[in-house]
């Protein structure tokens, strides 16, 4: 495990993001200026690109290497464990998925129990895993999309948050469609995290409720996606 102090300071609420890989959404949620502090960026891989955008903005990060626990009577219990003391070490009152590519234990799970979010590449419960891209495009599916959710021991389950929806193309290939959906993702998750903050999410019977926003937010521009709820 290795550690990396950071700088940054800022008030609201301590946010701990997780990641895997190049830590887009990660940066599309920093530079959203979110009413809340981003406490930590925390990965499984020490090679992750997002550590390094996390560093170059003061933030905190440290890797948990999932291969260090492969001796392990239970790697991945034992990896989930010490992810858990990396995390609760900041207090965080969320822990947000963005890409973080590890199946999480049941008991890691029900320790964030309301208070962790992920993003997801189709529009949930259709496509849950890997390769969603191609397989919708395997299905000759209409829309497509991406969905934010609390985290649950289901896979790729939970309340969902929000969603966006594209049109899939006739000459669409899986990175053009990636791309599509990836877009989408930047603007919804940013605002996923902002509603959290803002103390405006609920759940009720399992289904989300958003409370109203403060009057007089300016109406979000267009971008050919159908999103709901719709952004502030």
């Amino acid at each position: 495990m290795t550690a990396t102090p950071g700088a940054k300071a800022a008030a609201g609420p301590s946010v701990v993001v997780l990641i895997s890989g190049r830590g887009s959404n990660l940066r599309s949620i920093v530079e959203s200026d979110p009413p809340c502090r981003i406490a930590a960026v925390v990965s499984n891989r020490p090679d992750a690109a997002g550590l390094a955008f996390a560093r170059t903005h003061g933030i905190a990060t440290e890797v948990v290497d999932h291969r260090a626990f492969a001796a392990a009577a239970d790697p991945r219990a034992a990896f989930d464990a010490s992810l858990m003391q990396a995390i609760d070490r900041h207090d965080p009152a969320l822990v947000v998925l963005a890409g973080f590519m590890r199946i999480l234990t049941p008991g890691f799970v029900d320790h964030y129990a309301g208070r962790m979010i992920n993003i997801h590449p189709s529009l949930l419960p259709a496509y849950p895993g890997l390769h969603t891209h191609r397989r919708a495009l395997a299905d000759g599916v209409r829309l497509h999309g991406c969905t934010v959710h609390f985290v649950t021991s289901t896979l790729d389950s939970g309340p969902i948050i929000v969603q966006a929806a594209v049109p899939v193309h006739p000459d669409d290939t899986e990175d053009t469609l990636s791309a599509r959906v990836l877009a989408q993702e930047h603007r919804l998750y940013p605002q996923a995290v902002r509603w959290f903050a803002e103390g405006r999410l609920s759940v009720d019977s399992g289904r989300v409720r958003l409370a109203p926003a403060a009057a007089g937010n300016p109406a979000p521009a267009a971008t050919g996606a159908l999103v709901v709820p719709p952004l502030d």
